[in-house]
């Protein structure tokens, strides 16, 4: 598969580009020259099967130049052999809605599910052409611990996690801060998740200083989070949807690649009727959909803090296809949002996002009440994000049944739920110790100098 750049389709890239670059050299993001469309006899020979099966089919697609069906194989199985479910996921009923529990991996979140699958493939690509790279990611809560749990202790990489000081979880920060490896490093950012963000951003686009750590990137721009991503949608509607019927997501959305990934899956071929972009106070996303204008505002700390997120980075590859894949178009829209602070999106435009997206926005108090209501009605902890989720599916009419993706354990985010439930979560036993272990991280002022400058000392 041939890979281009959403500011610049003219040049192209291989998987592997794709892979340890992260990021386009024009500051762009990667995506597929073409998207792989899937018949109807194909959606029925995969209906069938295992979520490992179905997974080597769909991440085959993508990547075939540079693995074989048999690495994809075994890349698959070292992948998910951990999980605490036998199936990757499991799906339960909540009322009319359908919960598609992403959480069973090691760090307790969805993105274990497709971080886990980065760090193997890592393996191979680095042993296949003898190279070593720094590993470099933002996170607002999950991405970090997934990330850590999926590279720690692996040959030829190290790996540095911002995380924006106090203004996660506790225990999404030990889940980071208590790995002793020597190849992980944690850094506190005294600023939010988007100067985090930013700063990951800057450092990839700064070619001397990328090219000098061999630096690599795993945050949700990586084209590899998406393909792993894919993989759920499908899996899912195979096991609630009625044949050939289409079927609704609703999905807690914060950098917008859990829900890019699903927008891929119906490119793909997989009869999906909405995708529902459920954000929480920082509600950007659910604005830019009902006005046109992207425009962020100041980010609010809320109790589903992965969500605090006010630039939605993946939202560019939704962009660059309803603009008919004009990369001239997309370069122009991102300049004005770096000059401005804003850029707008056309009323035909507009209208093609409507055709596969809505939104709502779910306030705190609406988000406690979900919990609170799951629990009373269901027995059935939640954590802020899933309830997001569900509180989203509840305030929209839609033909269909309804997944609601639920994206991390209810332990996470203990005292909240706690509050709301009367009942503590409790981590899977292999866990808890780590709320007792020593942490390890390195605070640092939101001085893009001083991040590189520790970056440097410990490479």
């Amino acid at each position: 598969m041939e890979y281009i750049s959403t500011r610049n389709k003219e040049k192209i890239f291989s998987f592997k580009d794709v892979f340890l670059k992260s990021l386009a050299p024009d500051g762009g993001l990667f995506v597929p020259k073409k998207i792989p469309r899937l018949s109807s006899q194909d959606l029925n020979n995969f209906k069938n099967l295992s979520y490992n099966e179905l997974a080597v089919k769909i991440i085959l697609q993508f990547c075939s130049d540079e693995f074989s069906e048999n690495e994809i194989k075994e890349i698959v199985e070292n992948s998910y052999k951990k999980f605490r479910s036998k199936e990757v996921v499991q799906i339960r009923k909540l009322g009319k809605l359908n919960l598609l529990e992403l959480y069973h991996g090691p760090t307790l979140a969805f993105k274990d599910i497709s971080m886990q699958i980065i760090g193997n493939m890592y393996e191979k690509i680095l042993k296949k052409n003898n190279l070593k790279i720094n590993v470099v990611v933002a996170t607002s809560g999950d991405t970090g611990a997934a990330a850590i749990e999926a590279i720690r202790d692996k040959k030829d990489m190290k790996i540095f996690v911002l995380h924006p000081h106090k203004k996660i979880s506790e225990i999404q920060r030990k889940f980071m801060t208590t790995v002793n490896s020597k190849n992980v490093f944690n850094i506190s950012l005294d600023g939010n998740f988007d100067a985090c963000q930013n700063f990951v951003k800057l450092m990839f686009v700064d070619k001397e200083f990328n090219e000098m750590i061999k630096m690599s990137g795993v945050n949700s721009i990586n084209w590899s989070r998406i393909i792993a991503q894919i993989v759920y949608y499908f899996f899912s509607y195979f096991k609630v949807a009625k044949y050939e019927k289409k079927i609704n997501f609703s999905v807690p959305t914060g950098n917008f690649g859990d829900i890019y990934a699903g927008y891929v899956a119906k490119k793909m071929g997989l009869p999906i009727n909405k995708l529902v972009i459920a954000t929480n106070n920082n509600d950007i996303l659910k604005r830019a959909f009902k006005t046109g204008s992207y425009k962020p505002s100041e980010v609010k700390h809320t109790i589903s803090p992965s969500m605090d997120i006010q630039v939605a980075s993946n939202f560019e590859r939704l962009i660059f296809d309803i603009y008919s894949c004009n990369s001239d178009d997309v370069s122009k829209l991102m300049n004005d949002f770096k000059k401005q602070g804003e850029f707008k999106i056309n009323n035909k435009n507009l209208k093609k996002i409507h055709e596969d997206f809505c939104s709502e926005s779910v306030s705190e108090e609406e988000t406690k009440s979900v919990i609170k209501k799951i629990y009373k009605d269901e027995k059935i902890l939640i954590d802020p994000h899933t309830a997001v989720g569900i509180g989203a599916a509840n305030k929209i009419s839609l033909d269909g049944d309804i997944i609601v993706l639920g994206t991390a354990h209810p332990s996470k985010f203990s005292d909240v739920v706690a509050k709301e439930t009367g009942v503590i979560p409790e981590l899977p036993a292999n866990l808890e110790k780590k709320l007792n272990q020593k942490e390890k991280f390195e605070k640092i002022p939101e001085d893009l100098k001083k991040v590189k400058e520790y970056i440097l000392s410990k490479i």
